[in-house]
């Protein structure tokens, strides 16, 4: 049983490191978004600040461990063997829980799994403690959970999403009235004044509360700034405006930058200080128990009280260093690391574009009363004051940039007040000990700040408040999945014992070996894309054209396959396929006005051919669902498949269209058009076998040879090949066209 033990130690800090390297992998966009969004410099000198912040908040997060060890539960009224079922419910969760939600692209949050799987499995247990101790009733759970302790670390996180939304807005909006879009020409008033306030906010809420959670500070140190409090801010807020005053006047320093930088520090030393604990809390938690049981080799497992637990809790220094190199060595290592959140981004982002959510009713009716509410305080608000607010949030007055690419998302003024904001309060939680989601903190905060910058303009409001509202209604979801599966783990090992944690074990590292070893083909993906996206837009679009146009071809072929051979499963397939493209052709649409404004200015004629192609690849997309949606609908309503004559016209119209695409494919790879008379021609030919082939299905229904479902099924997929074949040959027209105006 010894062994038993050692062993699920061990298990621990394995899960414990390969929760650390995707956790940092996933948040690491917490704290870099800004700086890179805003572009305040190159990535690696934004790695290496980011590096620096996460080294010092690993040694600042000791006091956060008692989350771990006693946050939701009553440590003394477990015995050593239920404590470590808990840990290992936990870490077990965690994993299970992280495949799931990268798999499907689900928001999610680390701080928000550790709360609700400690809860899940400390009640579990607590609920299986009651029933078999003789005079306890599920009305003694108040003496295992401490319930206080949850309700305020869950109001807590949940009161931050609120406070994080309402403070950036205010900031953002003092900011912006002091600064505009125009803000290099302000910054020498105020830039260093702004810059005095958030570096006096940044040094209290991190140095000053920080140093509280610290091992390293000594007593004398922490007596001397808590009675010094007042002047060390005082003289932090002179010496931070002077300094940068100064910078600004002799060297033309930019103080923004500057704030930018040290907010990422702030922001990832404050997410290194509080969301550790979610990476290694548990583990060494389940350690420290270990050493326990060592210390009390006469004392039973389940006869061992954790009443160490419930005193002061200290972490060794070197645990927590080793963990923030790990993290540092994740942050320039991994692949999701380097790639800033494309969900924050969308949302904040100043410009319109492809919108990632769509609209529902709920946010029209806020949109809807948020206008009404502002054109009511237009009204009363004094003509020279509106005056004054249009000027300052103007925003053709913001920096031009001649390639949409080279523009950052927001401005550093907006970067600023994300940075700085969003650490202090997830700084000043830790102080608290209360455990913060840093995911929905920065997050909210953004959302906050781009409101208030005008970003959500009535072009895109619906569609950001919609990804806000799912973003949130993650969480919850979040909150209910953990819980509950770290709930049936907990239970599962307190019954199931050896083999349940054996099973267990196994289905964690498989999922562990599939997320960090299997997932190959989708960085190949992308590695392509990144080069596709390198190259000139041209070529680009010439690019994506022939990935459109070649999965299209693929998909009415493998339809064709489906509903020949009645295969549900592939149709169903095929329908998702088809959605896809559905979305990937409005994705274009929707990014044409970029690509217009990358294109050579006297372009006229150029830009009017590529809008055509994107034009007929929707109609494509169209005719597309119109042959997979009703052929799906066939099969799953039992309906009479086709006939084989009917089945083998429509394989040789297959055969007739791939062909053709491959013809197509190749000119448009080739960039030569001379052979697109042949392309018409043979288009004609399909075309006159559609028509020898709808004529015969007419004579099958005088026969009485077809019933009405498989006819109207059968004209209609006729109808739709036939305009599938004229978007494709006009498709190729239009491409030629772009190219050879290009060449021009």
């Amino acid at each position: 049983m010894e062994t038993y033990y050692l062993i699920i130690v061990g298990v621990l800090f394995v899960l414990a490191i390969s929760d650390l390297i995707v956790g940092v992998s996933n948040d690491a966009v917490n704290f870099l978004n800004s700086a890179i969004g805003s572009k305040v410099a190159k990535r690696h000198w934004i790695l290496l600040v980011a590096s620096a912040g996460v080294l010092v908040g690993s040694v600042f997060s000791s006091g956060m461990m008692e989350v771990a060890r006693k946050g939701v539960f009553y440590p003394q009224n477990f015995f050593f063997n239920e404590m470590m079922i808990i840990f290992l419910a936990v870490m077990i969760t965690d994993v299970i829980v992280l495949d799931f939600f990268n798999t499907y692209g689900m928001p999610t949050s680390t701080t928000v799994s550790l709360v609700f799987e400690l809860l899940g499995s400390a009640v579990a247990v607590s609920i299986y403690k009651i029933m078999g101790t003789e005079g306890e009733t599920i009305a003694h759970l108040g003496k295992y959970i401490n319930s206080g302790k949850a309700l305020a670390i869950i109001s807590g996180i949940l009161s931050s999403v609120v406070v994080a939304f309402v403070v950036g807005m205010v900031v953002q909006y003092i900011a912006r009235l002091l600064f505009s879009f125009n803000y290099q020409k302000n910054i020498k008033y105020v830039g260093s004044i702004w810059g005095g306030f958030a570096m006096t906010a940044i040094t209290y809420f991190i140095v000053v509360k920080g140093l509280k959670g610290s091992s390293l500070a000594s007593t004398d140190v922490l007596a001397y700034v808590k009675s010094h409090t007042s002047s060390i801010m005082l003289y932090s807020f002179i010496g931070w405006t002077l300094l940068l005053q100064l910078l600004h006047v002799l060297l033309k320093f930019n103080p923004l930058r500057f704030i930018v930088l040290t907010g990422t520090f702030a922001l990832a030393l404050a997410f290194a200080g509080n969301d550790l604990v979610n990476f290694i809390g548990v583990s060494m938690a389940g350690l420290k128990a270990y050493q326990i049981h060592l210390a009390n080799p006469d004392i039973a497992p389940d006869a061992l009280r954790m009443t160490d637990f419930a005193g002061k809790v200290s972490t060794n220094s070197i645990y927590l260093l080793i963990a923030g190199f790990v993290m540092i060595i994740t942050l320039w290592l991994s692949r999701k690391a380097r790639k800033v959140t494309e969900t924050s981004v969308d949302l904040a982002r100043q410009d319109v574009g492809i919108e990632r959510f769509g609209s529902t009713q709920f946010s029209r009716i806020i949109v809807r009363i948020a206008r009404r509410f502002a054109m009511m305080v237009d009204k009363i608000t004094p003509a020279f004051i509106r005056k004054f607010v249009s000027k300052q949030f103007d925003t053709s007055k913001a920096p031009k940039y001649s390639n949409p690419k080279e523009a950052p998302a927001f401005d550093l003024v907006r970067a600023s007040v994300n940075l700085v904001m969003a650490s202090i309060l997830i700084s000043f939680a830790t102080s608290l000990k209360l455990p913060l989601s840093t995911t929905y903190v920065t997050f909210m905060v953004a959302m906050g700040t781009s409101l208030s910058d005008k970003a959500w303009g009535r072009e895109s409001a619906v569609y950001r408040i919609t990804g806000v509202i799912t973003v949130i209604a993650g969480w919850f979801f979040t909150a209910f999945i953990t819980f509950t599966i770290a709930f049936l783990i907990a239970t599962a090992l307190y019954y199931g014992k050896i083999p349940a944690f054996i099973i267990l074990i196994l289905v964690a590292f498989g999922l562990i070996i599939k997320s960090n070893f299997l997932n190959r083909k989708k960085e190949k993906t992308e590695e392509l894309d990144e080069e596709i996206n390198d190259q000139s837009i041209v070529i680009k679009c010439s690019n994506d054209l022939r990935k459109y146009l070649k999965d299209s071809i693929k998909v009415f072929n493998r339809t064709v396959d489906g509903l020949t051979t009645e295969n549900r499963k592939l149709l169903k397939e095929v329908n998702q396929e088809v959605s896809d493209l559905n979305m990937e052709a409005k994705n274009m649409k929707y990014n044409v006005f970029n690509v217009l404004k990358q294109l050579e200015a006297d372009s006229i004629e150029t830009g009017h051919y590529y809008v055509q192609v994107i034009d007929y690849l929707r109609e494509l997309a169209h005719s597309l669902e119109f042959i997979s949606n009703p052929s799906l609908q066939h099969v799953e309503n039992q309906h009479k498949g086709l006939t084989l004559e009917q089945a083998n016209e429509l394989k040789s119209l297959s055969v007739q269209l791939s062909g053709l695409f491959d013809d197509i494919l190749a000119m448009i790879k080739n960039n030569d058009y001379t052979s697109v008379p042949d392309a018409i021609e043979k288009q004609q030919e399909i075309l006159n076998n559609l028509n020898k082939i709808r004529k015969k299905q007419v004579k099958r229904i005088k026969r009485g040879e077809t019933g009405t479902r498989n006819s109207v099924l059968y004209l209609g997929l006729l109808n739709e090949i036939k305009n599938l074949l004229l978007h494709t040959i006009n498709i190729l027209k239009s491409q030629r066209d772009f190219i050879l105006n290009n060449i021009e």
